[in-house]
């Protein structure tokens, strides 16, 4: 499946990236993709005793920029005959200059391993948060470390019917992406497909406290009527992307639909673990077209949890609050 057309590929580390690398050469081979591969450092200011500007700040900068050069050109240098590579130094602070190189050059992916582990132990750092956040495009955080093809993905979908109109829409369209992505990636790597939604039975306890007189017999089958309703969403929605793809292609990987009743903030990174996930395909649910309202909560809280490679995915009409201009 032909997804992507234009790669970005965000250097980190460059002995801890090599296996992301050489995901994002494969990739970019199997699309008939174009690949920049990218590193960025931070832009020289002034210290105790140096005034700022003047030709040391430009020749300091610039041999930042050749050295960094020069180590992009001997990493690619393996792949060159496998796909077409260009390299760029970026200089500025990581995540805006990567956003705006995405922006300026209509980049449809972005890949990288994630920041070291912060204090509080969670797998993404700040850089990564903010282009989850705000990169206008998928974003794909592969866990350094893994050399192997992945076993087990989870693609996570919201088919709750309880939205506006627009919104519904915009949530129906972010779900084929997602499916598409994690079906394109399952293939490619003979995993394990698994295709969750989380459902809640909004009122359940409300009803179980001592200010109404719900009999047990009525909470059940308002429970289950609420189940039958998610579950017959996840339906169509498969059978949207069967029409969409092909039996023979969902056939072959045969994913496995799990329905389950609980928060997504709390079964999903629960559920990731269960089955021992080594990728999350998830949308960054957010209001769309109002620049500044860039995540949901709950994406948020459940990338908070998460401690496998992540591909995140906006919803249509979203826009980055970044502009290209500093």
């Amino acid at each position: 499946m032909q997804r992507f057309k234009n790669i970005l590929y965000v250097v980190q580390n460059t002995e801890a990236c090599k296996p992301s690398l050489e995901r994002a050469v494969t990739l970019a081979e199997n699309n008939q993709a174009r690949l920049t591969v990218v590193d960025v450092v931070n832009r020289i200011t002034a210290g105790i005793g140096m005034p700022e500007g003047g030709p040391i700040f430009a020749e300091l900068q610039a041999a930042m920029v050749s050295e960094h050069g020069r180590r992009l050109e001997s990493l690619i240098d393996p792949y060159l005959k496998r796909v077409e590579i260009k390299t760029r130094v970026l200089i500025g602070v990581p995540f805006l200059e990567i956003i705006r190189e995405v922006m300026r050059n209509g980049h449809d992916l972005v890949i990288k391993i994630p920041e070291s582990h912060n204090w509080l132990g969670q797998l993404f750092g700040s850089d990564d948060m903010h282009l989850l956040r705000k990169c206008p495009c998928p974003v794909w955080l592969i866990k350094a470390g893994v050399t192997t093809s992945y076993r087990s993905i989870l693609a996570t979908v919201d088919v709750n019917d309880a939205y506006p109109p627009a919104k519904l829409t915009s949530q129906r369209a972010l779900n084929q992406q997602i499916l598409e992505m994690a079906v394109s990636l399952a293939l490619s790597d003979s995993a394990e497909l698994h295709i969750m939604h989380a459902w809640e039975s909004i009122g359940e306890s409300a009803m179980r406290g001592v200010f109404l007189s719900t009999s047990e017999e009525e909470i059940i089958a308002y429970v289950e009527q609420v189940r039958e309703r998610h579950a017959v969403a996840l339906d169509a929605l498969l059978h949207e992307l069967t029409s969409k793809l092909g039996n023979n292609t969902l056939d072959y990987i045969k994913p496995r639909t799990h329905l389950v009743k609980g928060s997504p903030r709390r079964e999903i990174p629960a559920f990731a673990r269960q089955i021992e996930a080594d990728l999350v395909v998830m949308g960054t649910v957010a209001r769309t077209g109002v620049p500044g309202f860039i995540i949901g909560n709950t994406a948020e809280t459940i990338l908070n949890q998460i401690d496998c490679s992540v591909l995140a995915v906006k919803p249509p009409g979203f826009q980055t609050p970044v502009s290209v201009e500093d």
